[in-house]
């Protein structure tokens, strides 16, 4: 048996050696680059794939796979809306994605990032690397003074209504699907429009389906508290970008925690020091003293990554056996 990988990167490369010692009787074949219509022919004689999503996935890339015979692809990551699923389907594909790697490592950096823009520490850090140590104007909020709306009660939203819970915040939840503990809590609102009246901030931990594209929108930040704090760790396009920094004009969002982008493909992950910036939008967020953009690194730890490689070549194995994975993406 033969897997590939493509966009292996020096940080991956531990665990993936500690995977295929685990694993002698499997050959392993990776590259740095990452896949796309010219790089299939790499794989050829391979069982299957595994990949990252830092690229479109798209009919044509697909395709080149197929001609290699490849109809299997195992994600090591959660999100699939790189991947022309119509065409992954047409062509007979298998999907895994590693849905569950680290909650804890989403959340935390969530609950980190929030307390930053509440203690305003970009602008005081900028205060201090200048060496102007006064105190005024930077005065800061304290966690356990708001009341934090959780749109999401899966594993990671959970994570971060403990995380909440131990600053001492108020914290009301909303989800379609009610998990059992967060209801016994008697966190959850009836609303979202009852979650975004009484949230001081909210945090969104959601997937990206077509109900929840563009949810943060000009429509519902109007119906938010004035001065809300938004934080965005999950999917990019949850966020109409355009409503929301005509909301940060106005100050009706005081502050912004994104991990994430909408048009993020080609532009994170990439070093553009001393190169033109290539989105104005995103430029102008990253220079903002009450916005903290990351480069989608919400995620990035060593146990995180650990179980994105792990995870993702066990799928490609079962996949290549005829077993079920739990990993398996239903498309």
């Amino acid at each position: 048996m033969k897997i590939f990988a493509y966009g292996i990167r020096d940080d991956e490369k531990p665990s993936l050696k500690e995977w295929e010692d685990a694993h002698p009787d499997v050959e392993v074949g990776y590259t740095e680059e990452l896949l796309t219509p010219d790089s299939a022919k790499e794989a050829a004689g391979s069982d299957g794939v595994v990949v990252y999503q830092q690229l479109p996935y798209t009919r044509e890339t697909l395709q080149a796979l197929a001609d290699q015979g490849i109809h299997q692809m195992s994600l090591r990551n959660v999100g699939i809306d790189n991947i022309d699923l119509d065409a992954a389907k047409e062509l007979g594909f298998k999907i895994s994605n590693v849905a569950a790697y680290s909650p804890n490592a989403i959340a935390e950096h969530a609950a980190i990032q929030l307390a930053r823009v509440l203690r305003r520490s970009k602008e005081l850090d900028a205060k201090v690397a200048k060496r102007d140590l006064r105190w005024a104007p930077t005065i800061g909020r304290e966690v356990r003074m708001q009341t934090v709306g959780v749109v999401g009660t899966g594993r990671i939203g959970r994570v971060l209504i403990q995380i909440l819970q131990g600053f001492g915040a108020k914290v009301v939840a909303y989800d379609i699907f009610k998990n059992p503990e967060i209801d016994k809590q008697g966190l959850y609102v009836d609303s979202l429009d009852e979650l975004y009246a009484q949230s001081d901030v909210i945090s969104y931990h959601v997937p990206s389906v077509k109900e929840n594209i563009h949810m943060i929108n000009k429509d519902t930040i109007s119906k938010m508290k004035d001065g809300v704090v938004l934080v965005n760790v999950a999917r990019g396009d949850l966020m109409d970008t355009d409503a929301v920094v005509a909301a940060l004009d106005s100050g009706k969002v005081s502050g912004l925690v994104m991990d994430v982008y909408e048009n993020e493909v080609g532009i994170f992950n990439e070093d553009w020091e001393g190169k033109k910036f290539p989105d104005a939008r995103l430029d102008d967020l990253i220079d903002r003293p009450n916005v903290l953009v990351t480069p989608h690194t919400a995620f990035y730890t060593t146990k995180a990554v650990l179980e994105m490689v792990h995870q993702s070549f066990d799928a490609a194995v079962a996949f290549a056996k005829g077993e079920e994975t739990r990993n398996a993406v239903k498309f």
